[in-house]
């Protein structure tokens, strides 16, 4: 299965061991209240550790589009962090039976020109597919680099996932106890133009304490299996020790 564009949740599976997923939006357009932002990229790396566990790298650069606040900086590199997902129960993501369930946890690092503290994510993750389609539920908390305690709970469902374009849409309530709280829906497509390929257009609508947000993603998803080269190496030499034997 592929990264898991354009949501700001995730799905119950992991990328395959040596397995590398790049999920990419090369640009998207932010707006919150009456600030506009680009953000270019937004970027999360996974890559397959062993069976049913992967590493992942999130981090997202945000471009004031106007002048910035004064003594703000224009350019910020936000939500950066790395992460383990290990599969807790097989089910049907995994080509069995029954729920997919999964754990994604691990540390929230200093941000550049943004927060400069550290914190912790846990996301518990149950994910179901039927013919008609997919859902996910996401239920997760983090300490904040301000070390404030944040609950997100989120749902993404999916169309036929047969489909080679997919409708998709999430909705999810997010809150920081000591701040503010946000209400979240987004709806878009996932094309799959191949097995290891995918394209992802979404549109969100967010209020976030007394602000309206809207944001339009555009992004792609590619895996590639970075042992296969390792094994079309090892076949290549154990053919040339068979040439010279001869």
């Amino acid at each position: 299965m592929l990264a898991y564009r354009p949501f700001d949740g995730t799905d119950a599976d992991v990328a395959e061991p040596h397995v590398f997923e790049l999920e990419l939006g090369p640009v998207h357009y932010y707006r919150e209240d009456h600030h506009t932002y680009l953000i270019t990229p937004a970027l999360v790396l996974n890559f397959g550790l062993f069976a049913n566990t992967e590493l992942v790298i999130d981090a997202n650069n945000y471009i004031t589009v106007a002048d910035p606040e004064p003594n703000a900086s224009r350019d910020r590199v936000l939500g950066d962090d790395v992460l383990i997902k290990h599969v807790l129960r097989e089910g049907v993501l995994q080509g069995k039976t029954g729920l997919s369930m999964a754990a994604e946890g691990g540390v929230l690092l200093p941000e550049m020109n943004g927060s400069r503290g550290f914190g912790a994510s846990l996301n518990v993750i149950t994910s179901y597919r039927w013919s008609w389609g997919t859902i996910h539920y996401n239920e997760w908390f983090e300490i904040t680099r301000q070390q404030h305690a944040d609950l997100f709970s989120g749902v993404i469902v999916e169309g036929p996932y047969d489909w080679p374009v997919r409708p998709v849409t999430e909705v999810f309530f997010e809150k920081d106890f000591n701040a503010d709280q946000t209400v979240s829906l987004l709806a878009g497509a996932i094309w799959r133009a191949s097995e290891s390929f995918a394209f992802d257009m979404g549109m969100r609508g967010a209020r976030i304490a007394n602000a309206n947000a809207g944001e339009i993603r555009l992004g792609l998803t590619w895996s590639f299996d970075m042992g296969k080269h390792d094994d079309e190496r090892r076949d290549h030499d154990e053919q040339k020790l068979m040439s010279h034997a001869r």
